[in-house]
């Protein structure tokens, strides 16, 4: 991967990370004298998950940062792994969250609850998803040209505030103007639960970038099917990958012509190299060379991957 690629990637991180900061600072604010003035639990509710993403995007900051810097003489396979770590922090905060809201809804519907100024926390739900939808909008334009672990997990946070404001919206709406006054802790309840179900898949997520879990199959897929077009390679086995941050990393056995020399070996594998780079830009790739029919792996490793040529 170019420096220049890297850096871009990097800087589109950071810029993201920044754009949620300010969202979340601007989201606090309002909701605050919202939460003040209409004494909703979902609008606390709210309040609580924006003021924790807040929380949750300092900590993405700090993990786009770690992640974006060079591998260096302690960390050769680089810093990747910090977003997964700030993704986990997040995931902490919102289970925190999740469980405060819960406990405050089913108290309220225990004991009783009063909503007012319905009409100032419409207004300010309504600038929020304003926000929201803008921030959203630059995430996935970042996550698209970096693929950032700790960006996705962010952007699931502001995923659930859509819901969010639009659930206190509903709530004030109906206990206020339709009598329903049990609607605004059911409302809160409802929102703990989707919080809880984000970060369980939020999670998810982390931990397996965390224990490198190999990709997905259709990608290994697309990966042997790009080996397969080089003539001269004779087989594919023991194939690894994992995702660290932004970067990928692959490692195989392949299976080469017994006959070659040394030299003949390293530029086959460096036409590989170049071959796979422009189909998977920016994959470390780790070729070990095989002279055609010895296989030194047993079990998985030994399996022959390389997809049958067309006749």
């Amino acid at each position: 991967m170019s420096a220049t690629h890297t850096d871009n990637r990097a800087s589109l991180n950071r810029q993201a990370a920044f754009a949620s900061i300010a969202t979340a600072v601007l989201l606090v604010s309002l909701k605050t004298w919202a939460a003040w003035r209409t004494g909703s639990t979902a609008m606390l509710g709210s309040l609580a998950d924006s003021a924790l993403d807040l929380i949750a995007s300092l900590a993405t900051l700090v993990g786009v940062w770690i992640a974006s810097m060079p591998a260096d003489e302690d960390h050769r396979f680089g810093h990747g792994k910090a977003e997964a770590l700030a993704a986990i922090f997040q995931v902490m905060l919102i289970a925190i969250s999740a469980t405060g809201i819960g406990y405050r809804a089913i108290d309220r519907l225990v004991n009783g609850s009063e909503t007012a100024a319905a009409a100032e926390g419409i207004g300010v739900s309504l600038i929020a998803i304003a926000a929201t939808l803008a921030l959203l909008t630059w995430q996935r334009f970042v996550i698209r040209r970096t693929g950032s672990l700790a960006i996705k997990t962010d952007n699931v946070h502001y995923q659930s505030d859509l819901l969010l404001n639009l659930a206190v919206i509903a709530a004030l709406v109906i206990d206020q103007y339709l009598g329903f006054t049990k609607a605004d802790p059911l409302f809160g309840l409802g929102i703990a639960a989707w919080l809880a179900w984000g970060a369980w898949h939020a999670a998810t997520e982390a931990i397996d970038h965390l224990m490198d879990k190999e990709w997905p199959d259709e990608r290994r897929e697309a990966f042997l099917q790009v080996l397969a077009k080089h003539p001269d390679i004779r087989g594919v086995h023991d194939l690894r990958t994992r995702t660290s941050g932004m970067d990928d990393f692959v490692q195989f056995h392949m299976a080469v012509d017994p006959g070659l020399s040394i030299v003949e070996a390293h530029d086959l594998m460096d036409e590989v190299e170049a071959r796979l780079a422009r189909d998977f830009p920016g994959v470390e790739v780790l070729i070990h060379p095989d002279p055609e029919g010895l296989i030194d792996e047993e079990g998985v490793a030994a399996e022959e991957l390389l997809p049958e040529r067309p006749e």
